[in-house]
């Protein structure tokens, strides 16, 4: 028995590709976000700010954060900045979408009603600790 175990941790054991499979999946899901606000644009965004009583311009902002930091992070270019941009865009979604919620949960799930945006908040934190792992366009310095 412990050889089977032995021979499945052997078969699985590259933590770059596993790393690889975390920036691809994560932001590239961020991307379907972002794509939909360069196609829909962001106004949305900028009433949610306004009502806040903050400048409209700073929704902008959600380019960099829902474009930009991901494709740099699917690449594997400057992938720890970009993850940190990318967790605090998840940070400011939180704030703009309401901090009460971080108690209640998803009254048709039963879920975390931010799960969601914590799901990729900590995915972007798991990838700024650890970084792109081997296969990264940026190499190791830049990555």
């Amino acid at each position: 028995m412990l050889q089977l175990v032995d021979r499945f941790n052997r078969m699985f054991d590259n933590p770059d590709f596993g790393l690889l499979l975390l920036r691809v999946a994560f932001a590239g899901m961020m991307l379907f976000h972002g794509v939909h606000k360069l196609m829909a644009g962001v106004g949305g965004i900028e009433g949610m700010l306004q009502a806040q009583g903050l400048p409209a311009f700073i929704a902008y902002g959600v380019y960099v954060g829902e474009v930009i930091a991901p494709v740099l992070m699917i690449l594997g270019i400057l992938t720890r900045p970009s993850a940190l941009i990318f967790s605090f865009t998840m940070i400011v979604a939180w704030l703009m979408t309401g901090p009460g919620n971080i108690t209640a949960l998803n009254p048709k799930t039963g879920a975390w009603a931010v799960e969601h945006i914590m799901v990729f908040f900590f995915a972007g934190i798991a990838i700024l600790y650890t970084g792109a792992g081997r296969y990264a366009l940026g190499g190791q310095r830049w990555s």
